[in-house]
């Protein structure tokens, strides 16, 4: 677990992980804020007020976004925070972390190709489903021929630096998708603009590509817009999974969602999808997930999330999608 979602950290210690770790070299006005509230003392007590899992950063940084608040110098911010944080607590306290970022399905992608189809997904926080359609859209890989989907590129195309394998595990043709759900403690709904908007502020300042690929991603959600089912993903999977075609193979992935678990939670899910037929597909931090050889003989960055397949590493991965570094077989 990141030390900036962990609830039992302070919340000098939280952001002052999370500007280190997370938003250094990805945001400078989210790291500027982040060092900010690490010494401030006044806003720390104001945070402190919302029930520990929701005093994460991303959360309340979002929060503050959605109502207006502007990136810039800290100081700028801190005042505009004390000024509205009845309504940013109010946000934060019926909000949640659900980055939706569909570039990562350039992380997935490789992984799926390998699979036999057709394939029928499950997404385990899910939020809005965006990732539930790794067919739909187009990749660029580095040093690789353009993927498209087979009815013709896609509005969205990923980018995605490769780095690492011998050859790196690119793939050269779409998996066969057929079915695909997921579970959200709290689905968005990719035809409301208010979940669009809350996506939106998620994002960090600086990501207008993002932003843009959001709303591309969201138009081509709406159209075929997926199911999600609501609820704790360890009370809802194995219903879920029995809904899954049988002449399909069963996909279960998430990326950067167990952390949020506590271990026992985490115990209780790894259990729950090495017991389903198919396939488990993860991304998530280098000690989230027990029982997974990590690859530190490969080299990574400190934000980097495990991508692995059935329990073993393949690669390292860049929590945005942006870049994958594959490992060679031990």
């Amino acid at each position: 677990m990141s030390t900036s979602t962990d609830g039992t950290a302070s919340t000098a210690d939280r952001y002052r992980s999370f500007a280190e770790v997370e938003a250094r070299g990805m945001s400078d006005a989210y790291e500027a804020w982040a060092e900010g509230v690490a010494t401030d003392a006044a806003v720390q007590a104001l945070i402190d007020e919302l029930p520990p899992p929701k005093r994460q950063p991303n959360l309340v940084f979002s929060a503050a976004r959605l109502l207006g608040a502007e990136p810039g110098h800290y100081p700028e911010f801190a005042h505009w925070l004390a000024e509205h944080w009845s309504e940013v607590r109010e946000i934060a306290l019926t909000h949640a972390t659900q980055t939706n970022e569909a570039a990562r399905c350039a992380l997935h992608l490789p992984a799926l190709a390998t699979i036999p189809g057709p394939i029928a997904l499950i997404e385990v926080g899910a939020s809005a489903g965006l990732c539930l359609y790794p067919d739909r859209y187009s990749y660029r890989y580095t040093e690789h021929r353009r993927l498209d989907p087979v009815d013709g590129p896609s509005p969205v195309v990923l980018d995605c630096v490769v780095r690492g394998g011998t050859p790196a595990p690119v793939p050269s043709r779409m998996p066969e998708v057929v079915w695909r759900a997921g579970i959200d403690l709290n689905p968005l709904d990719v035809r409301s603009e208010a979940d669009v908007a809350w996506l939106d502020a998620l994002i960090w300042p600086e990501h207008d590509e993002r932003r843009a690929r959001l709303r591309a991603a969201a138009d081509i959600a709406a159209a075929d817009p997926p199911r999600l089912v609501a609820g704790d993903l360890n009370e809802r999977l194995a219903a879920l999974a029995a809904t899954a075609p049988v002449d399909a193979t069963l996909v279960v992935f998430h990326t950067a969602v167990l952390m949020y678990l506590d271990d026992d939670g985490r115990e209780r899910f790894a259990r729950q999808v090495r017991e389903l037929p198919g396939h488990w597909l993860s991304v998530e931090g280098r000690r989230v997930i027990r029982g997974i050889r990590v690859r530190d003989d490969v080299p990574n960055e400190s934000s980097d999330l495990v991508l692995a397949l059935d329990g073993v590493q393949l690669a390292w991965a860049q929590p945005h999608g942006r870049a994958v570094t594959w490992a060679p077989n031990p």
